[in-house]
């Protein structure tokens, strides 16, 4: 168990739907990092950016991309996670992995498809909340559009961590920067948004503002690695049991049970 968790966020450009080309890049700014971290943080859809052509991009469990990412939290001795393009059966699934040293691996599916870029057609929606501990801290992954409904995030499990990754465009990065405070304040916990930079194959552009919130609201200070160029934090457990103490909000919450659209 550690109370203070170092979290690395990998805001970089990203190739389109080149997933090996993605692959060695990113293995490139991760082996440079030089200052020690417990979590590396890679972005929505890493391998590809925001495609809708999963056929063109996509992996399985038992693929290149698990083993890439195992080898390289074993290297840094740190967990990495992020999103990638998953096909399972007939279907592809957007799954955000989260792999450790010691080997262990929880993954996620996004629930919430984006129906104005039509992922809702090319990708199956999860259905399963996720929460798992690393390093004694609950963590819970999101993706992206996600971050646009609070009730799937509403902390329920006492979580100390959410953590959404995403392909977050330019026109709509205000909502990004004002969501992801709510997020953090509305749940007692840690927030981290990981977005790329650049343009994708369809000119979008995205602007990065990965950031991390404290349980108040409060942009993490962010220092810069001199050998990735990274940003990093150190994040506190013991301040998020302080504040809950003290502000008991998470007590007056209101409880509710979510049901499927279909039933």
């Amino acid at each position: 168990m550690k109370n203070d968790l170092v979290v690395t966020l990998v805001e970089t450009d990203l190739i389109w739907e080149s997933p090996e080309g993605n692959r060695k890049a990113l293995a490139e700014k991760i082996l440079s990092h030089v200052s020690a971290s417990d979590l590396f943080i890679l972005p929505e859809m890493f391998t590809s950016g925001f495609t809708m052509n999963p056929e063109l991009v996509s992996d399985t469990m038992d693929g290149e991309t698990i083993p890439w990412l195992k080898e390289l939290s074993i290297t840094k001795r740190a967990a990495i996670c992020g999103s990638f393009v998953i096909k399972e059966g007939s279907d592809f699934v957007n799954r955000f992995v989260f792999v450790t040293p010691e080997a262990e691996l929880w993954y996620y599916d996004k629930k919430h498809t984006f129906t104005l870029a039509g992922e809702h057609e090319a990708y199956k929606a999860g259905a399963k909340k996720v929460t798992f501990e690393y390093l004694g801290w609950k963590i819970c992954p999101m993706i992206c559009y996600d971050l646009r409904f609070p009730v799937w995030a509403r902390n329920t499990e006492d979580y100390d961590l959410l953590i959404y990754v995403a392909n977050w465009p330019k026109p709509r990065i205000n909502a990004w920067d004002a969501l992801l405070k709510a997020r953090a304040i509305e749940n007692m916990s840690y927030c981290i948004g990981v977005n790329r930079v650049g343009f994708d194959g369809n000119g979008h552009e995205y602007p990065g503002h990965s950031n991390i919130y404290d349980v108040l609201g409060n942009i993490q200070d962010l220092r810069t690695d001199v050998g990735s160029g990274l940003k990093y934090a150190e994040l506190n457990k013991n301040s998020v049991a302080k504040y809950r103490s003290k502000l008991n909000f998470l007590g007056d919450r209101d409880w509710f049970h979510l049901i499927n659209k279909s039933q």
